[in-house]
């Protein structure tokens, strides 16, 4: 039988985007050998884990899920072993986020993106495409999100940044042509709130998943990034893992049961298209 399993495993496994490390980060992960403790912000990521309790259970894993609601303490808490992975963030985020705190996290596969979406306070869509000048404007202030925003309101002809060449290090600093507009980065988990608070005809760039929270559905947006681009895949919400753990059998069965047509469908079915599955389901 755990012949078989393997075998189910590592076949299902290959539709995933997996980084062969030795298994040298598995001391936290082995503290519980029977449980998956996955930190996951609430909305899309802990309710697509919640699909798969069942079927970790079938593998004979018990599925625990930490919601955070911030980008900061579910990298700490994985850098300190107190879960096995997190899901939540793109590799971009999580290559800045090492960078700037010295943790040890690492990729173990990519599972869905969520196209950045600009929505508006009383905005209509003649009103967002005719008029690009003199708005308030609201993006995340950190690290590759910034510069993932700025590039979108580049996109739509709201400003023009100094440099064509794409970096991940952009701040608002970097805007060289603002064209009468006011750009203001906050934390991206109080944009959605803050667009709210602002007055009619401010604008903002807000993460697909606090989007969802604050139920902005995609019908709602004035835009999107192009799903069909290389941001569907430079910005695709992955399983991080601490570095050494990427092939762990823990690791391997909750990206099994992840990439699967279950999930797909229920990712289609609940999201309309503000969540889309980047992974090739068995």
């Amino acid at each position: 039988m755990k012949k078989v399993l393997t075998a189910i495993l590592s076949a299902a496994l290959a539709a995933c985007t997996l980084f062969g490390f030795a298994a040298c980060g598995s001391a936290g992960i082995d503290k519980h050998p029977y449980t998956i403790t996955v930190g996951a912000s609430q909305t899309p990521h802990a309710e697509i884990l919640n699909v798969i309790e069942e079927d970790l259970a079938a593998y004979g894993y018990t599925l625990e899920v930490k919601v955070f609601d911030d980008y900061i303490t579910p990298n700490i808490a994985l850098e300190d072993g107190d879960i096995d992975a997190n899901y939540f963030q793109h590799t971009p985020y999580l290559n800045t986020f090492n960078a700037e705190h010295g943790t040890h996290l690492s990729s173990a596969g990519k599972i869905h993106y969520e196209p950045f979406g600009i929505y508006g306070k009383g905005v209509t869509q003649e009103d967002y495409a005719a008029v690009k000048t003199g708005r308030t404007i609201l993006v995340p202030n950190d690290g590759s999100n910034l510069a993932r925003a700025l590039y979108l309101l580049q996109d739509e002809g709201y400003i023009t940044l100094k440099s064509a060449s794409f970096t991940e290090s952009l701040t608002t600093e970097d805007i060289a042509d603002d064209k009468g507009n006011t750009v203001k980065a906050a934390e991206a988990q109080t944009v959605a709130q803050l667009l709210e608070e602002s007055k009619a005809g401010a604008i903002a760039v807000i993460n697909g998943n606090y989007a969802l929270q604050a139920g902005l559905k995609s019908q709602d947006a004035l835009a999107f990034e192009d799903a069909s681009g290389d941001a569907a895949q430079l910005y695709a919400n992955i399983i991080a893992v601490k570095k050494g753990n990427e092939t762990h059998p823990k690791i391997k069965a909750l990206l099994t049961a992840l990439c699967t047509e279950k999930v797909a469908s229920f990712i289609a079915e609940t999201y309309s298209g503000a969540v889309l599955p980047v992974f090739s389901a068995e």
